[in-house]
């Protein structure tokens, strides 16, 4: 065969979301074996262009051939994703939170169908090349940003890719972290010179590494040629000014640099002190003695490495977490939670998106504005001044699902800023937004700062941004390691520039910049080939990838495990001892006008029976309308005068029953109860009266026999419909989250990325969950059993079988629901009605599938659980076993494949 293309070439491409082109005919071709930077402001197509070149977003327009394959190609874009490793924007959005270091990075060896000694040498290899090797345990949301980072590049290179696409790495790293990262992408690429990397980055000195340089704006190519090409061509000595001289004129004024009025003190108290400020999380301490002074109108920046205590010192100042020793006061006052008087003055930036994403840009500030109780006219004026500040118009009535990074950052800020507050706390405003909108968010900071005398508590990863502040304190591992001028920091690290001095006061402190070094012999193991594996049990491999890691994360889930197990039990029990359609104890009063030996006789009829109650005597009709209207009695008996005499007389007489209807299925019951208590009666009269006597009475005895509940308990038959409700409700709505939770936190990225089908993808997700659901009916049947005392007459294996293609068919169904969304919130919404609607009312539950008529029996004959409640009654009631079964378990394996197959359909492999 001959080697492919060694290039990637992209022709035309246009594309468009919601309408809006983010990339205008777009064409450029880049060499294989090269290391690529694309830079550019937000929203300009960057990440979009990466994704159609990886594959995993869907062709629109035009053709892209990555490495030789015709992206467009399923078939060729499928082969081809064994060579490529994609690792999307955001800290650790490839990572899976609950997975340790060691699970994750295994997850995705596995998912490339690698042996388990291959596996092990290479998670080896990138954990001490990476200095994670004190932490395979560690869970990846307990890491810091940079280790995360340095996480999920573990992970995109455990294949040996021949591709490595970073969109943004380090976006929201710390300097120090971000030259480890740097370092460790030069060691594998050491290993592997042959990789090609491409990488986007918000860092323009970060793409001064690269040997080719491709520049963006407005969904266009503004140059694609070597680095040093394009600076020599465009008379620059660095990337930041060779891309900002390509911008038009007007782009261009806005990256000028703007001169920051030195700070003057006016004197007064300082408006944050924070004196020996502690927080401890059980044993780990992440703020320790932590003291500063932060004047009025002041710009104080924070800077440390990821994890070191930054943003918990941020929360602590604004009540939102306890502090543990130490005191801090705002405006001379000290923090707690609930003096809102203060909180009134704040504005609040937290790292992470904290808006509604179910609300446009415009509601989100408008809400805003109005929990911090502005009028009406002026909470519009805000809202208005605010989206154009921040350049908000264009996106005012968009979501935030979907605007790019920056564009939501510049949001967030827009949002703090609506009160017009006294003290800014912003947490890491600017990450991840381009260096345009980082020099607007300064200007807007400036002015607060310089003009209204707000003061601006800030943290940041840039060092052009540290050096605008007025003081800067740098923290490492909850510590405080120094504290000064910008100026006076670097004097002290006797530094040549900020972020020098930044990385020796840390290298100071025990940390390290460098990539640890490997031993040759692992190098070599872990760029080894990997042995090949037969295409059947690659299939099974990565299925099981899926269904390992889901049942990891299930297991560490105590609140879903719990759900998933004791849920089914709850309702089972709850609805045995709670929901009864057995009578007992029906309360009833008698008005008797008759006052005869054969009323009294009729009257202790109903004394006799157990199932009635005798109350108070009611002396008319009307008491007894009032007293049944009042709910204090369910029937009435209205024996009229005559009632003896007619009686005597061979006539047939009338006695009144008056029965509360509310609950028509119980007041039915009650009916049957009477009717029972008169034939008796009446079979008793004619053993008194004489035959001419009963000679025009009714001749006939009715005596019922009840063939399979012949206690006629509602026990027996509610019991089974538990069970057929509660493995339809439960597995099913936990399944249905399955997919969507993955599409909201961005880790379905992992699936386009791979060369795992959506087949095993689902089969992967459903076997956890299948598995969940048979410990729970094996633990209903039991109860059913021993606890609630319904025997089980038929045959468990006819019972478990149907039980089995049950579950699948409901956690099927689980996944199609999940497929088709598009939150956790739809999706369980979703399922619960659908699943309730349907059990309950179409399945037989609660009368029989053969008393419905025209669309109510097909939506029951459609319906799984109609089918299962078959299989349930005929096992427990009936005595039934598998032959007898053989129909319901065609039609829920039916279900099950049709299921299982929608939402293979539903589930694309591509994003839009």
């Amino acid at each position: 065969m001959s080697a492919p293309p060694s290039e990637i070439r992209v022709d035309g491409v246009r594309h468009a979301y919601n309408g809006r082109d983010v990339l205008h005919d777009v064409s450029l071709t880049l060499p294989a074996g090269q290391t690529i930077a694309f830079v550019g402001p937000d929203g300009v197509g960057k990440s979009t262009l990466l994704g159609l070149i990886a594959g995993v977003r869907h062709l629109q327009t035009g053709s892209i051939h990555t490495l030789g394959v015709d992206v467009s190609n399923k078939a060729e874009r499928e082969a081809f994703l064994t060579r490529l490793a994609f690792m999307p924007q955001g800290l650790g959005k490839n990572l899976y939170p609950t997975l340790s270091v060691r699970e994750n990075i295994d997850f995705f060896g596995r998912l490339f169908a690698l042996d388990a000694t291959t596996r092990a040498n290479r998670i080896t290899h990138l954990l001490d090349s990476t200095g994670l090797a004190p932490f395979p345990n560690r869970p990846a949301g307990q890491l810091s940003g940079g280790m995360k980072q340095k996480v999920s590049l573990c992970c995109s290179l455990v294949h040996n890719p021949d591709l490595l696409i970073l969109d943004e790495p380090t976006t929201g790293v710390d300097p120090l972290s971000r030259r480890q990262f740097w370092a460790l992408v030069d060691q594998m690429r050491a290993e592997r010179p042959s990789m090609t990397v491409i990488v986007s980055t918000a860092y323009m000195d970060e793409a001064e590494r690269f040997s080719w340089l491709v520049a963006m704006n407005d969904g266009r190519i503004l140059a694609s040629a070597p680095t040093a090409d394009v600076k020599k061509q465009t008379g620059t000595t660095t990337v930041e000014a060779a891309y900002t001289s390509m911008l038009p004129e007007a782009d261009q004024k806005e990256i000028s640099d703007f001169t920051i009025p030195p700070y003057q003190d006016d004197g007064s108290p300082p408006v944050i002190d924070a004196e020996n400020l502690t927080r401890q999380f059980g044993s780990f301490k992440a703020v320790d003695n932590v003291s500063f002074r932060i004047k009025r109108g002041e710009i104080f920046g924070f800077l440390g490495s990821n994890g070191c205590g930054k943003s918990t010192t941020m929360k602590m100042l604004t009540g939102l977490l306890d502090i543990t020793s130490g005191t801090a006061t705002l405006f001379g006052r000290k923090v707690t939670p609930g003096d809102m008087s203060t909180r009134m003055r704040i504005g609040y930036m937290s790292q992470g998106f904290s808006l509604y994403e179910e609300l446009t840009v415009r509601q989100n500030l408008m809400l805003q504005a109005e929990l911090f109780r502005l009028p009406v006219a002026e909470a519009k004026k805000r809202v208005a001044e605010m989206l154009s500040s921040f350049r908000l118009d264009e996106q005012a009535d968009s979501r935030p699902t979907g605007l790019p990074l920056g564009i939501r950052q510049r949001l967030q800020l827009a949002a703090a800023c609506i009160n017009t507050p006294d003290i800014l706390i912003l947490d890491e405003p600017t990450s991840g937004v381009d260096p345009a909108a980082r020099d607007m968010f300064w200007k807007h900071l400036v002015a607060l700062s310089r003009d209204q005398h707000v003061t601006i508590f800030v943290s940041t990863h840039f060092m052009n941004e540290a050096a605008r502040c007025d003081r800067i304190s740098l923290m490492d591992k909850g510590k405080v390691l120094a504290m000064g001028t910008p100026d006076e920091i670097i004097q002290e690290a006797h530094a040549a520039t900020l972020e020098d001095a930044f990385i020796a006061f840390l290298e100071h402190a025990g940390n390290s910049v460098n990539a640890a070094s490997t031993p040759q012999q692992q190098a070599s193991a872990s760029t080894a080939p990997a042995r090949k594996i037969p295409p059947y049990t690659r299939w099974f491999s990565r299925c099981w990838a899926f269904a390992r890691r889901e049942a990891v994360e299930l297991t560490r889930d105590r609140l879903r495990l719990m759900f998933a197990i004791l849920g089914p039990t709850i309702l089972l029990l709850i609805s045995a001892y709670s929901v009864s359609f057995d009578i007992n104890t029906i309360r009833y009063t008698v008005a008797d006008y008759d006052h005869t030996h054969a009323s009294r006789e009729l009257v202790e009829q109903f004394r006799g029976s157990h199932y009635f109650h005798e109350t108070a005597y009611s002396p008319d009709r009307e008491t007894v309308e009032t007293r049944i209207r009042q709910g204090q009695v369910a029937l009435g008996l209205d024996i009229p005068d005559g009632f003896g005499r007619d009686l005597a007389a061979g006539r047939n007489p009338t006695v009144g029953v008056v029965i509360d209807g509310a609950m028509p299925f119980l007041s039915a019951n009650v009916r049957a109860y009477v009717d029972a208590v008169l034939l008796t009666y009446a079979a008793s009269m004619q053993k008194t009266l004489p035959p001419s006597a009963m000679a025009h009475l009714t001749p006939v005895t009715i005596v019922p026999r009840f063939v399979y509940n012949q206690e006629f308990r509602s026990i027996y038959a509610m019991t089974p419909g538990t069970i057929m409700l509660a493995l339809i409700l439960i597995p099913t709505m936990l399944t249905a989250l399955g997919v969507v939770r993955e599409k909201e936190i961005g880790s379905i990225m992992n699936l386009y990325a791979s060369p795992a089908s959506s087949g095993q993808y689902l089969v992967g997700k459903q076997l956890p969950y299948v598995a969940l659901a048979i410990i729970a009916y094996l633990v209903l049947v039991v109860l059913s059993v021993t606890v609630l005392g319904v025997p089980l007459k038929g045959s468990f294996i006819g019972l478990t079988i149907g039980a089995l293609l049950y579950i699948l068919a409901c956690t099927g169904l689980g996944l199609l629901i999940s497929t088709f969304v598009s939150s956790q919130v739809a999706a369980i919404f979703g399922t619960a009605i659908i699943c309730l609607i349907m059990s309950a009312n179409f399945s037989g539950l609660l009368y029989p599938i053969s008393t419905l008529t025209g669309v109510t029996y097909y939506l029951a004959e459609t319906f799984p659980a109609s089918w299962f409640q078959l299989i349930c009654l005929g096992s427990f009631t009936k005595g039934l076993g598998v032959t007898s079964f053989l129909s319901m378990y065609a039609a829920l394996g039916t279900f099950a494949a049709v299921y299982m197959l929608g939402a293979r359909l539903f589930l694309k492999k591509q994003d839009s």
